[in-house]
């Protein structure tokens, strides 16, 4: 049996002819053999960049397709291409569509050069990206074709300066659509049509270039595509209200990625009620804006900040075996953290701590076929042991991609306390810009079934500069075994002294690994460090809020930093 791409033999005799949709597929016998020869589909993209351009009208419009552009910067995307066309170009009615980014431009020779972009872009480590850009013949775009006339712009420049307040810096558009101004001269502005919130955009940016704070609620938005230019336009807004519209996902919030917005209301829009619970909103939420403070009117928990704009190098050091002091204590200072808020903070606070593009994968070392299960079952619906996978859906299923899917990989994860009397970390490699180390140790679960069940792990992180704990983690893989019954008994054995001036209970392991760990990310002894837990009722969120505002503030004496003798 031979199979190859169609080219048909006119000698040859037909037995049999299909035809669905645009592909075909023929068979017929020669020469005592069977030939299949299957003609694949022409993607209707890859139709669309067939189209000959040259042969347009001066004047002609282009419509310029990305696939899968919502997943790239936009500043960056239009960037790149522009470094790479042979001619320069202004697009026109840039927009998402699906998963595609869109734009218009004019003149053959533009999208004829814009055609020679395809596959030539490069990311900023100077790997080749997979990114085919397909241009065809378009009439006028909407944006365009449906300009607002000077008179119409002159009189909504009026109307956005009554609503702009100068001190606040602080511009009021909510029922735009409807103000006696517009209506009053027949003008139909509606901020959900792309030509409308251009025009807007335009005014705001030569008009109101300090603007901090933009009020678009009760617009009835429900795509911001149009909004997408404000991240060029007004650059300095910190607040967006967006509440009572009809934003139906995230999906449309991600097309603001970038802008560094610090306080944002969504109430009133269908998304809102498309999440389980409201950690998971708020999570979602800041996964587009990383330095959000305040969502929906609520005070938000103080975000860890990536500024991956600041540059950072991590120092090499001269002892490439032993590694330097400077190193062990950043991966120190890393790993004390981390486990921190892994333990015994919110886990979506770990969301700083990873790369937008970040990959995570958990294994463990499950046999299928195994008669009786050991206890790791529960880790077995998230294990990636590509040994065992078959699925090569569920291969890519597993590898959770993206900082959001991670952290929320995490946070389904059993609750565990983790010994780190125990840690053994191990460095692999480093350069200027890129650290590779494991660690090994042992964690217990601390609630659920078997409950107090200990477990041994291995954790290889590959981080650069950051500014969690000084590092920023881009891949991470876990390893979960059963912990072998040495491990077991020698583990959380560590007692936490108790200050001899006054009686104090006696306190359980879980306890005591809270006096520890805080005592280690606090910097405090131990008999301060159980002081500030008991304090707060061992709520050990609130108390290490407690420790940094009074820390702030030169209320915590020394004596609370030295050893105890």
């Amino acid at each position: 049996m031979v199979m190859r791409h169609v080219q048909e033999d006119p000698k040859v005799r037909r037995s049999a002819y299909n035809i669905r949709g645009n592909r075909r597929r023929v068979t017929w016998h020669s020469g005592g053999h069977v030939h299949i020869t299957v003609c694949r589909n022409r993607d209707p993209l890859e139709r669309e960049m067939g189209e000959n351009t040259e042969d347009e009208p001066p004047g002609s419009w282009f419509k310029v397709t990305i696939p899968y552009g919502i997943h790239y910067d936009k500043t960056w995307l239009m960037n790149s291409i522009q470094r790479h066309c042979s001619v320069p170009f202004t697009p026109v009615d840039f927009h998402y569509v699906g998963n595609m980014a869109r734009f218009f431009v004019q003149e053959a020779s533009t999208a004829s050069a814009l055609k020679g972009v395809s596959y030539k872009i490069y990311d900023q480590e100077g790997r080749k990206v997979c990114m085919p850009i397909f241009v065809n013949t378009s009439a006028v775009p909407y944006s365009v074709q449906n300009k607002l006339e000077p008179e119409e712009m002159e009189q909504l420049k009026l109307t956005l300066n009554k609503r702009y307040d100068v001190f606040q810096q602080a511009l009021d558009l909510q029922r735009l659509r409807f103000d006696p101004d517009l209506v009053g001269h027949d003008i139909d502005i509606i901020l959900s049509r792309r030509n409308c919130m251009a025009a807007t955009l335009q005014i705001i940016e030569k008009n109101f270039p300090e603007l901090l704070s933009l009020n678009l609620s009760s617009n009835k938005l429900y795509r911001l595509d149009g909004l997408s230019d404000i991240i060029q336009m007004a650059p300095m807004v910190k607040i967006l209200n967006l509440s009572n519209n009809e934003l139906q996902s995230v999906w449309e919030l991600r097309k603001m990625k970038g802008l560094k917005l610090e306080e944002l209301w969504l109430e009133g829009n269908p998304l809102c009620g498309t999440f389980p619970d409201q950690a998971t909103y708020v999570s979602a939420i800041r996964d587009c804006f990383p330095k959000l403070l305040r969502l929906d009117g609520q005070k938000l928990p103080s975000p860890i900040i990536i500024d991956i704009d600041t540059p950072s190098v991590i120092k090499p050091c001269k002892e490439s075996y032993k590694g330097s002091e400077t190193l062990k204590s950043i991966i120190l200072q890393f790993l004390q953290q981390y486990y921190f808020i892994h333990d015994y903070g919110d886990r979506k606070r770990l969301l700083g701590a990873y790369h937008e593009e970040a990959c995570f994968s958990l294994t463990i070392p499950f046999q299928p076929e195994d008669p009786a299960p050991s206890s790791l079952g529960e880790y077995f619906k998230e294990s990636r042991n590509m040994k065992n996978l078959k699925d090569p859906h569920l291969r890519v299923q597993l590898l959770k991609h993206r900082r959001g899917d991670i952290v929320r990989a995490l946070c389904v994860l059993p609750n565990t306390q983790h010994d780190l009397s125990s840690f053994l970390v191990d460095m692999w490699f480093h350069t200027e810009t890129m650290l590779c180390f494991s660690v090994s140790g042992v964690f217990k679960e601390v609630e659920g079934s078997p409950q107090g069940c200990v477990r041994a792990f291995t954790r290889t992180f590959i981080a650069t500069p950051g500014s969690f704990s000084s590092l920023f983690i881009v891949n991470d893989e876990l390893f979960v075994r059963e912990a072998s019954p040495k491990k077991t008994q020698s583990t959380f054995s560590i007692p936490v002294p108790t200050p001899s001036t006054s009686f104090m209970p006696t306190f359980s392991s879980e306890q005591q690994q809270m006096v520890q760990a805080f005592s280690t990310q606090s910097g405090m002894n131990l008999q301060w460090s159980q002081k500030c837990l008991q304090d707060n009722e061992w709520n050990y969120t609130r108390a290490g809020q407690v420790f940094s505002m009074l820390k702030t503030e030169g209320k915590i004496p020394e004596e609370a930093f030295k050893e105890i003798p």
